[in-house]
């Protein structure tokens, strides 16, 4: 069990930190990129060929939701797993 939380809370600090940086870096704070940049299209790439599979657009796009409906990073609970922050976004 111990060994699940701690994963969990990698996976939900990675995730909080991509979405700040789509956010913050990506979109300089805006609700979106501008128009014909093909922000997460090209993040998605980067990412997957980076790091491997998981950052394909839509899951992006749920990190972006996720960052942006908690913004405050001390207020996620790690109690609470990656889908369970999907739906709550």
């Amino acid at each position: 069990m111990k060994v699940y939380r701690a994963a969990n809370s990698e996976l939900l600090e990675s995730y909080w930190q991509i979405g700040k940086l789509i956010v913050e870096d990506e979109q300089q704070g805006k609700a979106r990129a501008d128009y014909g940049k093909s922000t997460l299209k090209n993040l998605s790439q980067q990412l997957t060929l980076e790091f491997g599979k998981g950052f394909d657009e839509s899951n992006l796009r749920n990190i972006r939701s996720f960052f942006k409906a908690f913004p405050i990073r001390d207020a996620l609970r790690h109690e609470l797993s990656w889908t369970h922050y999907r739906l709550l976004s």
